[in-house]
């Protein structure tokens, strides 16, 4: 993907953060809500995915770590964190394979 095809879909970032889905460690564009890092990783199937974009649907619901507790959150409204451990993804969510 040429980021530059697309930099009016994603919010302005000078840098790519780590942060790890299921496991998996994932570089993504800071600033960024979740459900727009997921986008960045899997474009296809998340633009072309059944999202609302406004928390209303909640199929972009995700659980993340922090600490010992899991915490579900909707991945259009949080944005992305430097390490930030998601434990589980909505069977909504398809991201492809680096």
């Amino acid at each position: 993907m040429n980021i530059e095809d697309y930099k009016d879909v994603f919010e302005p970032f000078e840098r790519l953060i780590e942060i790890e889905i299921c496991g998996e460690k994932r570089l993504v564009p800071e600033n960024n809500s979740l459900l727009r890092c997921f986008q960045f990783l899997s474009l296809e199937t998340i633009s072309y995915g059944n999202f609302c974009w406004n928390g209303d649907c909640l199929n972009c619901r995700v659980w993340v770590k922090n600490g010992e507790r899991e915490k579900a959150v909707v991945s259009c409204r949080t944005k992305a964190r430097d390490q930030m451990k998601i434990v589980r993804i909505s069977e909504e969510i398809i991201l492809t394979k680096n």
